[in-house]
């Protein structure tokens, strides 16, 4: 059996058929990791949430940014914008079915020596109280009431972690970080609207993985959510992301053996969130 962790669809659903057909998946034996965003932006966001939904025990998902923004302008707490692509999806017959599956994902995912989320952790928190921090805000997701999550995620220019925090903007700041956060200050202070390379970084900030304290070292991320970084496999950190959906590749990285498998997709957008 082979695991192999995906990078950010977003709806590329032709460029996941070809890469799935790279590394001939067996849906008895493989498995696939999808670190999130799932759709948006890419062209067939419907089709794509099908295949992954229908994949069952033989894909893990974990949520991205996207994947919540579609919660969201399901819920009428944020409006569509004229570059988003999950029309499809909100008149689909199919529709709550769909959405109510995508709810139930989780925010991250540990195994051995594995743990994958969407974005990147900070550099403060143990592989442990991650844990246990996403633990919480996906059980928040899961209640009836998780509109109050998503409303309290919308705008969150200005959430900060804090162990202080409490309800609905504790849950918040948890998925801010575990599916926005691509560079903060070595004390875990988030700069979430930035979206550039790391050279381009806002002074006083770094890549989270860049941290050489941050209290996770010895376990791998593995992680998307930063096309402008790209494919970057380093100490503690895969990040894979490659750009698909703005015309570069789709990765697949064999956890096995770390062996990287590529398709290339023609683009429909530029960087950013």
């Amino acid at each position: 059996m082979s695991t192999y962790a995906i990078g950010d669809v977003q709806g590329c659903y032709s460029a996941l058929q070809r890469l799935v057909e790279e590394v001939q998946f067996n849906p008895a034996e493989d498995r696939l990791w999808f670190v999130g965003d799932l759709v948006n932006r890419g062209p067939h966001s419907l089709t794509t949430l099908r295949f992954i939904k229908a994949l069952g025990p033989s894909a893990q998902v974990v949520l991205g940014n996207h994947d919540l923004f579609l919660l969201a302008v399901a819920e009428h707490i944020i409006p569509l914008r004229n570059k988003d692509t999950v029309q499809d999806i909100l008149a689909a017959d199919d529709r709550e079915e769909l959405l109510g599956w995508l709810r139930l994902q989780p925010l991250h995912h540990h195994d051995g020596n594995h743990f994958m989320v969407h974005a990147g952790l900070l550099p403060q928190w143990t592989i442990e109280e991650a844990a246990r921090l996403a633990q919480e805000a996906e059980a928040a997701l899961r209640e009836m009431d998780y509109a109050k999550v998503l409303q309290a995620l919308y705008p969150s220019s200005h959430l900060q972690w804090s162990p202080s925090l409490s309800g609905p903007m504790r849950w918040a700041t948890i998925i801010k970080v575990l599916t926005r956060m691509r560079v903060c200050t070595p004390t875990g202070i988030m700069e979430s609207s930035f979206s550039g390379s790391p050279a381009q970084a806002p002074s006083g900030y770094v890549p989270w993985f860049q941290i050489p304290e941050r209290r996770h070292r010895g376990t791998t991320i593995v992680c998307g959510h930063w096309a402008a970084l790209g494919l970057h496999i380093g100490d503690g950190v895969l990040s894979i992301d490659s750009g698909c959906v703005w015309g570069r590749q789709l990765t697949a990285v064999r956890l096995d053996d770390r062996q990287i498998f590529q398709v290339s997709c023609d683009g429909v957008g530029s960087f950013g969130d």
